[in-house]
């Protein structure tokens, strides 16, 4: 089972922006989609971003605009570039398959003044 690391999490102003790298264990060309979801302090995980095998990305409707996910298969790595970061950003994010219950550790992301 490919495994997941996240990185590229840190501490941001409002309004700044950060770039998530996630960085898997194997290949991901066959993975027909990836996501990167998020947790904040006292919510259920979300779904905030899908990435096809052919790049096609579809966001949800609080980071629509402000977040560009992408992957490179040939490195075997997806991406999240997030700009115009708000407070209600702030989070552990995560990246997997659509269909697993197996987690890495994620990275914090704080978006705070």
């Amino acid at each position: 089972q490919v495994q997941f690391v996240e990185s590229g999490g840190g501490l941001v102003e409002p309004g700044g922006s950060l770039r998530l790298s996630c960085a898997a264990s194997g290949s991901i060309f066959s993975i027909p989609a990836m996501g990167w979801y998020r947790q904040a302090p006292g919510k259920q995980r979300e779904l905030v971003a899908v990435i096809t095998s052919g790049g096609i990305a579809i966001y949800a409707d609080s980071v629509k605009g402000r977040f560009t996910g992408s992957r490179d298969n040939a490195k075997n790595t997806v991406y999240l570039q997030m700009n115009s970061l708000k407070p209600e950003d702030t989070a552990v994010y995560y990246c997997n398959t659509l269909d697993s219950d197996s987690w890495g550790q994620g990275t914090q992301v704080t978006v705070s003044s």
